[in-house]
């Protein structure tokens, strides 16, 4: 019987932690019929590895020299039903944005005939742009949620699905539940899940956010989620309009961690999307309790909540993942994801400059020193630390962000996240000069600028094949 279900050779890249970004030339990777890693090393050693697992050279797939693979995304945050209304609707402010654009259209998946096309649609495309791990919102509708958990599993996407929970809404009274339905549809939720047994398909506990639920709701959802040990994903600080109607609803609470953390929603299962105005106090807390954040800076830029200090998250060792937020975020792919990450350290690393200039912090020479080199990205740096105290987010930890840092936000770090011996292969094979490339490669450059060029200019033309736990998902065959 078979022991290896794949072998490739050529050039595989990943992070073995925060910030460190592997490059893997000449490098041989095979999987078991479980889609398990059963090795990674030299190309070198091919003879012996072939003879010790049994594999000729027949079963080699190669990869070109423009070609390398690297572990499939993952998006920790995104809403499956505003895939309908994707790009459209940014004018208005978050909660604004909620009563006017997004419950009137989660309104209508109450039709689970309207799911199924939607979310065919979202599993199909975020496949596509190399989501390999996403973890989704619903809709309060727990037969459209059922549906999306079904769509996950047909084209292999590992997921965690939530059906939303919110019993409070004032602003649009139609998309509503009460309490006990809400535990109730949440409930039967998660039994029908449990008794599909899918392989990588998980139901989530989903509090919409603390405005939309009642302190009851959120208690007994801590509850339900304490008991079956299952993760919890919300919001929290998206925006200052948001925290000041959090501490209005619930004011025998200091902060809005506190409202979740005092109701058992802030465990090592936890992720919470945005955590833009989380206050060093509060980041504490998450990191005692385990809890993640995840970063979506498309979604805060387009909507205008605010920018998250991920510097500043990782100073206080918060698990942290990043999330395209669509349809606040405008794109459905966590390669603008990364860019929007990084520029979002830049914007924040140049407020902090000014500020520093307007308080007389340094002095002009310092200025004019930052100001000349700040396109330079060595002497930026350098110059940030020294003066400034800042360092912006480079693309090997936002490449970490988007791969092993999402997999550490979920828990889910010891099955993927790189290519570690005996974690899935969930990967993705990238081709620089894929037909119809974005881009072109004009000479011979190195596998360090190779994967540059692709995060920073490729998009899902580049991606050529799309692996979970060593099943290839994407592309589709003609006839799916």
């Amino acid at each position: 019987m078979d022991t290896v279900q794949h072998v490739f050779k050529g050039t595989f890249v990943h992070s073995t932690k925060r910030g460190d970004m592997e490059v893997l030339e000449n490098h041989i990777l095979a999987t078991d019929m479980k889609g398990k890693i059963l090795f990674l090393e030299d190309a070198q050693s091919q003879a012996r590895l072939a003879q010790k697992w049994g594999f000729d050279d027949s079963k080699i797939e190669e990869l070109g020299k423009n070609e390398f693979f690297m572990p499939g995304m993952v998006d920790t945050h995104i809403h499956a039903p505003q895939y309908s209304f994707i790009g459209t609707g940014m004018e208005r402010p978050l909660l604004e944005w909620l009563q006017y654009t997004t419950f009137p259209t989660e309104n209508i998946y109450s039709d689970v005939e309207v799911a199924k096309t939607l979310y065919n649609s979202v599993v199909r495309r975020t496949l596509k742009n190399g989501t390999t791990t996403a973890c989704y919102f619903g809709t309060i509708h727990t037969d459209a949620s059922i549906v999306l958990a079904d769509i996950a599993s047909q084209y292999g996407q590992r997921a965690f699905i939530g059906k939303v929970c919110m019993d409070t809404n004032d602003v649009y009274p139609k998309y509503v539940e009460s309490t006990e339905e809400s535990i109730k549809e949440t409930t039967r939720f998660i039994e029908a899940l449990k008794k599909k047994k899918y392989d990588r398909v998980k139901p989530i506990v989903t509090p919409r956010f603390a405005v939309s639920c009642s302190e009851k709701l959120l208690s007994d959802l801590g509850q339900l989620a304490e008991e079956n040990q299952l993760h919890i994903q919300s919001h929290i600080s998206e925006s200052l309009a948001e925290i000041d109607e959090v501490l209005r609803l619930f004011p025998d609470y200091k902060n809005y961690t506190e409202v979740y953390g005092r109701n058992k929603l802030l465990t090592h299962k936890t992720v919470m999307a945005h955590g833009c105005y989380l206050s060093n106090e509060e980041l504490l807390v998450f990191k005692e309790k385990g809890a993640a954040l995840s970063h979506c800076p498309n979604s805060n830029i387009s909507l205008c909540s605010g920018h998250l200090d991920v510097r500043n998250v990782l100073k206080h060792k918060v698990k942290l993942g990043l999330g395209t937020d669509i349809a606040g975020g405008y794109s459905i792919s966590l390669l603008d994801s990364i860019r929007k990450a990084i520029e979002t350290s830049k914007i924040i690393f140049m407020e902090k400059q000014k500020k520093q200039v307007e308080g007389n912090e340094i002095d002009t020479f310092q200025k004019m020193k930052i100001e000349t080199n700040a396109i330079n990205s060595n002497a930026k740096n350098e110059i940030v630390e020294k003066e400034a105290s800042y360092k912006v987010l480079s693309i090997n930890e936002a490449f970490w962000l988007a791969t092993l840092g999402g997999s550490e936000a979920l828990s889910i770090d010891h099955i993927v996240g790189n290519f570690q011996v005996n974690k899935e292969f969930d990967a993705l094979r990238i081709n620089l000069e894929a037909l119809n490339s974005p881009f072109e490669v004009f000479s011979d450059i190195s596998k360090e600028e190779m994967v540059q060029r692709f995060l920073f200019l490729g998009d899902d033309r580049n991606i050529t094949a799309v692996y979970v736990a060593g099943r290839r998902v994407m592309p589709l065959p003609s006839n799916a």
